[in-house]
């Protein structure tokens, strides 16, 4: 009789976990969205790209490290923020704007979208 409250325990906290993966997937696909639809340039290593090319790189690095991605905050971590062949921080170009590094950006965007 123990083992029915386990397993209603394991079963709350397998749904809890799923609900907050599906939470940051929703957070992750909207910022993937942003990025696409924006009028601001993407630079990475010193080659300007549009908001559609950036979400092509962007995706491929997500998958890669798709492993380590716990959060959104891991995926602006590893799959958004600078090169990790250079080190170089990726840097966003806004008309009228001065340029802000990525994760910055990124960050402003997902705090706008959780405080909806």
């Amino acid at each position: 009789m123990k083992i029915l409250p386990v397993f209603g325990l394991l079963f709350f906290l397998s749904m809890w976990a799923l609900n907050v993966h599906a939470s940051s997937q929703d957070e992750i696909d909207h910022l993937l969205d942003y990025v696409s639809k924006t009028d601001c340039k993407y630079e990475r290593n010193g080659t300007i790209h549009t908001g559609i090319e950036a979400v092509e790189h962007i995706n491929k690095k997500y998958d890669y490290f798709k492993d380590d991605i716990k959060s959104t905050e891991d995926f602006i971590k590893y799959s958004a923020t600078k090169s990790k062949m250079s080190g170089e921080s990726y840097k966003i170009h806004c008309e009228n704007v001065k340029s802000v590094n990525s994760k910055d950006w990124l960050m402003k965007e997902l705090k706008s979208y959780r405080g909806k």
